[in-house]
């Protein structure tokens, strides 16, 4: 039962992760003025999650940092993620966002992934 909870949240955490990236490239087409402002946002938002993910955050990344470290900044990029939602204009999205996030990485700390 543990092990099914535990395979779950590992889900919902990847699920999670791709949504940040949603947000941020939902944010960057939304904030960007002209064509190239929203294609350069867009894209380059969310790449730029994904070059810190792979750099500190991700269970093999390149760069070990401390467990708090490491949960200080998938609080931070989940919290732009919240707020890029919020100022494209979609706080209902940002708080539903916000509420899964939390719950699934308290979920994460609590299982031991």
């Amino acid at each position: 039962m543990l092990a099914a909870i535990r395979y779950s949240n590992l889900a919902v955490a990847f699920l999670v992760e791709l949504a940040a990236l949603a947000a941020l490239g939902y944010w960057g087409v939304q904030v960007g003025n002209g064509t190239a402002a929203k294609i350069a946002l867009g894209v380059g938002a969310p790449l730029l999650m994904i070059v810190a993910w792979w750099l500190f955050i991700a269970p093999r990344a390149v760069v070990t940092v401390p467990r708090l470290v490491n949960l200080a900044l998938r609080i931070l990029v989940f919290g732009l993620a919240v707020a890029a939602l919020a100022v494209a204009g979609r706080p209902d999205w940002a708080w539903v966002f916000g509420v899964v996030v939390a719950a699934n990485l308290a979920l994460v700390r609590a299982l031991g992934d």
